[in-house]
């Protein structure tokens, strides 16, 4: 994990953790002995892709800096129906500090697990095809490295992390710029050592975008015929992303057209959680 990426988590936790504990869990502080110690195990529970353990160790490493944490199983791989339930965690510490940091543990893995095996899910229907899956800019607010790290563990590509570190000319900056090649010219103008990326949704804006220095073309809605055609257009001058309303019954004829990405905005905006749990007993 980068340190831009553990700064985030270090963020993420403090405020999930404050969030939901505030100034005392008053059930678990009312029913369990000051000084009670458990086990606790987490299980994965349905087939996917583990991930977020990190988050997890770190939210109970908060509240039990004692706490002994142990790793059960490997992140970013397939765990399939017939390893299931899956025991991937264990803490043993302090049981009311445990209690208390449960639901965000588990909200944090659950939420980046289902990223990382909906990324699987779609990185395995293209298998074969030469093309890679790419995220979005479509995360959850305040998530967004994490959930890249994620969509990474799963088998995708990420694209850029943000406004900043790439140059994306879209439909709506052409159309305010005043057409494909006054927007792609002003944006290599404006920051040539930036990675560039014009989109386009005809023939006719793929050669404006090419003649105007573009060597990234976002293939914008294209149906598969479209798209083998803008392929055997280009002619290797650019490499070439399709993007728009792709989902797992379309993914593989997609990236089968030649193209060489196929960004997914559901890999993150529509990754349901995966289900996970956390089993505790008492210790002596």
């Amino acid at each position: 994990m980068d340190d831009a990426t553990r700064r985030e988590l270090e963020d993420v936790v403090a405020r999930a953790l404050a969030e939901d504990v505030g100034d005392g869990d008053r059930t678990t502080l009312a029913t369990i002995p000051e000084g009670a110690r458990t086990r606790a195990t987490m299980l994965q529970k349905e087939p996917g892709v583990l991930f977020g353990l990190d988050g997890a160790e770190l939210v109970f490493g908060t509240l039990d800096p004692g706490a002994a944490i142990e790793r059960l199983a490997p992140e970013g791989e397939w765990a399939g129906e017939a390893d299931l339930p899956l025991a991937v965690l264990r803490v043993e510490g302090d049981a009311r500090a445990v209690l208390s940091a449960e639901r965000t543990a588990l909200n944090l893995v659950q939420r980046l697990s289902g990223v990382a095996t909906q990324t699987a899910r779609f990185a395995r229907a293209i298998e074969g095809t030469g093309a890679h899956v790419l995220d979005t800019r479509k995360t959850t607010p305040g998530l967004r490295l994490l959930e890249k790290a994620a969509v990474r563990a799963g088998g995708g590509v990420n694209h850029r992390i943000g406004l900043w570190d790439q140059l994306l000319v879209k439909n709506n900056h052409i159309d305010v710029a005043g057409g494909v090649a006054r927007a792609t010219r002003a944006a290599l103008a404006a920051y040539p050592g930036l990675p560039l990326e014009v989109e386009c949704r005809t023939v006719a804006e793929i050669d404006e975008a090419l003649g105007a220095g573009a060597t990234r073309l976002l293939l914008d809605n294209m149906t598969p015929d479209e798209l083998r055609a803008a392929v055997v257009h280009v002619a290797g001058r650019a490499t070439l992303e399709a993007s728009g309303g792709v989902t797992l019954a379309t993914v593989r004829e997609v990236a089968a057209t030649g193209v060489q990405f196929v960004s997914v905005g559901a890999l993150t905006h529509s990754a349901p959680a995966l289900d996970l749990s956390l089993k505790l007993e008492p210790l002596p």
